[in-house]
């Protein structure tokens, strides 16, 4: 082994103590880098076998009510591939053990053989058998957290009729990977159902002999989805349709696509922090390590070795640090991934997981890692490889003197000596004075990173839920009503305020951008659903105009002022153009908000709503739920 071999491990074993922690510090930034980025891809794999092996379909429409002949004529839409109708409804669910209200959402299966698309994964159990109207498939969230199993009766309350079901299977579909109840921000599990029956009983529940009220769709591939949603919305227009939809917006996917979106963020800001630290600890040490090893330095360059054969020295130094650091960090990432992966599985009951790190990963963190350790030394390394011999015998000269900008400006008297001398320092090496700035900041940025994710969740909890939606109960109607509903509500015992609301599906247009979400219609002095700015102070809903959320402007890129195009997607559908009066600042959802007497006229009804937000005591919590279960026209709350 040459001596410069010999001097390179020895120089380690010396330092093992601080290798090890920068070594550490580049693993973490490695570590969190790899996790970021092998959790959405397995996500991503796993999503996509999930919606092959399980079909999941293209496009989906929801209407009133459109006869079963109507099928035809959808699938010869050019670019069709599948058509499946079906007939879907919202029912209450009856749990002896349980008082909070549930509510379910009942999707018909063929009478016969499984479905075209979306299809069942069964974790337990089986499908319905043919013949048998009182059997029922439900979700596995729901059966886990109420330890319900397949043989176990489930009674529901169907089109207003008390009816005792029995579960047959527990299971799960790539429809409702993120199981949200309609008009709620947050799963909840405990209060929400999907259940899945023969079609055969359900239409004769809600008189749907020979008739539908939903349909999916395959399409070939290449196909022209907007162009088939078009004349999709044309055929449904008159059977009530409330405007197809893509993928893309479809609630689950929608949901789940933004989380893995999040997930990516990951894989830039953090890592970014933690090998900025490594980059300032290496520039420390090795910077620290050349200033005493001068003399050392001397005798290399007089026994013959090159400047390049001493900067390549203490380059293999850096190197074999974050070799270490970047082989451990590949390990623990790949834990972290695994780890993190299988918790997104079960939180989003995926029926398996397909891990992955790809290459490309692996390549970018070693780069990564090796550039940043090399930018963080190499003004240090290029120092001594450049200096003579004989300047490097002798000890550092000391800083050239010159008065400080203190001195110049006849500031100093009013410091003390020991505060010039570092005023003094910082000016004399301002490189390095920033580099310590930049990593006494970056090593701030690290113990915040622990800490901001849950602050913030809480932080969007708190506005959302004390500040921004008031209510302690949010419920939704079965079909839009008159306002005298809510005098009923009002009587009930332990009520204490009531609110009406008007929930609409519409797509709002900009230029050549367009998106689907809804607007909710709310008393101009609502108390307990309002609309906030950033100062978390109301919005004011004008009497005319729309006010859109942030990230929803953002999308289609409004500004107060702007005109958009609302297309109703219920009712008359209506078309109106109408301007964008104000931006809210909101930490949930993508939604539109206006005075529910505007939305009214807009829809061409009379004093409608659709819901209704309550203000209760708690002490009658239990009571109040038992009443609303027993309103028929109550469908969730």
């Amino acid at each position: 082994m040459r001596a410069i071999s010999k001097k390179l491990w020895r120089d380690l074993w010396q330092m093992r103590g601080q290798a090890l922690a920068i070594s550490l510090v580049i693993s973490s930034g490695v570590a969190i880098f790899v996790m970021s980025l092998s959790t959405p891809d397995s996500l991503y794999l796993t999503r996509l076998n999930y919606y092959q092996e399980y079909r999941f379909a293209d496009l989906f429409a929801e209407l009133k009510r459109a006869p079963d002949i109507l099928e035809g004529r959808i699938r010869d839409i050019p670019g069709v591939e599948q058509v499946e109708t079906r007939v879907v409804a919202m029912v209450k669910i009856d749990l002896p053990d349980f008082a909070d209200p549930v509510i379910g959402k009942l999707v018909s299966l063929p009478d016969q053989g499984e479905p075209l698309m979306n299809r069942l994964y069964l974790r337990r159990g089986r499908l319905i058998a043919p013949g048998k109207n009182n059997e029922v498939v439900i979700s596995e969230a729901f059966a886990d957290l109420h330890k319900l199993s397949p043989g176990d009766p489930l009674t529901a309350i169907i089109n207003g009729k008390r009816q005792t079901l029995t579960i047959v299977g527990i299971a799960l579909s790539p429809e409702y990977i993120y199981q949200l109840a309609p008009g709620a921000t947050v799963p909840d599990f405990k209060r929400f159902a999907i259940l899945w029956m023969a079609r055969t009983p359900l239409e004769s529940a809600y008189d749907m002999q020979g008739a539908f009220n939903d349909v999916v769709l395959r399409l070939v591939h290449g196909a022209d989805q907007n162009a088939v949603i078009t004349r999709l919305d044309q055929l449904l227009a008159r059977y009530g349709g409330r405007g197809a939809y893509a993928r893309k917006d479809q609630i689950s996917h929608h949901f789940l696509s933004e989380e893995l979106r999040q997930l990516r963020t990951l894989a830039t800001a953090f890592p970014i922090i933690f090998f900025t630290v490594a980059a300032f600890l290496l520039n420390i040490v090795i910077s620290r390590i050349i200033a005493l090893q001068r003399e050392e330095i001397a005798t290399l360059k007089a026994f013959g070795y090159s400047n390049l054969a001493v900067g390549l020295h203490y380059i293999q130094l850096v190197l074999i640090i974050v070799a270490f650091g970047v082989a451990a960090g590949l390990l623990c990432g790949a834990w972290l991934g695994h780890g993190l992966s299988k918790i997104y599985i079960d939180l989003y009951r995926f029926p398996f997981l397909h891990y992955v790190v790809r290459p490309e990963v692996i390549v970018s963190a070693t780069l990564v890692s090796v550039a940043v350790a090399v930018l963080g030394t190499v003004y240090a390394i290029r120092r001594a490889a450049l200096m003579p011999p004989a300047q490097a015998m002798r000890p550092e000269p000391p800083a050239v003197y010159r008065i400080t900008l203190l001195e110049r400006l006849g500031l100093q008297r009013w410091f003390s000596q020991p505060t010039r001398m570092i005023i003094r320092n910082i000016e004399r090496r301002p490189l390095k004075s920033a580099l310590s700035m930049l990593g006494i900041a970056a090593a701030g940025g690290v113990m915040m990173v622990g800490n901001f994710q849950s602050d913030a969740i809480d932080y969007m909890v708190d506005v959302q839920f004390n500040h921004s939606q008031r209510e302690d109960i949010a419920l939704s109607f079965t079909e839009p009503t008159s306002t005298r509903a809510l005098y009923s509500l009002r009587s009930l015992p332990g009520v204490e305020y009531v609110e009406g609301a008007r929930t609409v599906p519409v797509r709002i247009r900009f230029e050549n951008r367009s998106y689907r979400t809804v607007i909710f219609g709310s008393e101009a002095d609502s108390r307990l659903s309002r609309v906030l700015d950033a100062e978390l102070q109301p919005v004011e809903l004008p009497d005319e105009g729309v006010v859109i959320n942030d990230y929803l402007a953002r999308v289609l890129g409004v500004r107060p002022g702007d005109q958009v195009i609302l297309e109703i997607l219920e009712g008359t559908r209506p078309v109106r153009p109408i301007v964008v009066a104000a931006v809210a600042e909101q930490y949930l959802g993508m939604a539109a908000y206006m005075q529910r007497r505007t939305l009214n006229r807009l829809m061409s009804e009379g004093d409608a709503i659709s819901g209704a937000y309550l203000a209760i005591d708690s002490n009658y919590q239990k009571r109040i739920y038992a009443e609303l279960r027993d309103m028929p026209r109550v469908v969730g709350t």
